[in-house]
């Protein structure tokens, strides 16, 4: 797969490879499961959206087709299965988009699917990150006390007061993550066995 296949890639794709990572999958499970687990705070989900996302992971053949089912009266389901060129381009998405402090909902999603991923790695990106932020917050900073001593009228620098303390939190926030990453008896990897509630959420998301 070339760049550009990655760099075309959505959140919401990259959310739709990262599921059938999981197991083979027709849409309307892949619906069902990404709301069960509130992924609409990560991206817009709409039964549209979805079925116009998967169809073109499949053109670019990031997914391919594996079956169709019929129940009952219900239309019928086809099955998708993620491609070794897809799972390959989830690794090469949120390589490409945890370290960037520029796209903040892209870096969201990489997060949530920064598990695929070995945990050096993770923190090697974490860490160039956290130097991206903290290079944005210090030019801030003296952006902000610069105004200050011209005489800019605070009410003008409202939102550079809020920008600021955001990267602020940030920054204190990934410091606390990269401690716990460094751990180990942080969790990590392929062989952490998921919890009972996420065992239950597939199963319903089947029916």
């Amino acid at each position: 797969m070339v760049k550009d296949d990655v760099g075309r890639l959505t959140p919401l794709g990259l959310m739709v490879l990262a599921l059938l990572s999981e197991g083979d999958m027709h849409p309307y499970e892949m619906i069902r499961l990404m709301r069960m687990r509130r992924d609409e705070r990560l991206v817009t989900i709409t039964n549209g959206t979805v079925y116009h996302t998967v169809s073109r992971l499949e053109k670019a053949g990031l997914v391919s087709e594996v079956g169709v089912d019929r129940e009952g009266n219900r239309p019928e389901r086809t099955t998708y299965t993620v491609t070794d060129a897809g799972a390959r381009a989830v690794v090469e998405w949120v390589r490409r988009e945890l370290p960037r402090v520029d796209r903040p909902a892209e870096f969201r999603v990489a997060l949530a699917e920064a598990h695929n991923l070995d945990r050096g790695e993770v923190i090697a990106l974490l860490l160039a990150r956290r130097t991206a932020l903290a290079d944005a917050h210090r030019a801030l900073v003296e952006g902000h006390r610069f105004a200050d001593a011209k005489g800019v009228p605070a009410q003008y620098l409202l939102e550079v007061d809020r920008d600021e303390a955001l990267l602020a939190a940030d920054l204190t926030w990934l410091d606390g993550l990269l401690v716990r990453l460094d751990a180990s008896d942080f969790p990590w990897g392929p062989d952490v066995e998921p919890s009972e509630r996420y065992i239950a959420q597939r199963k319903a998301a089947r029916q």
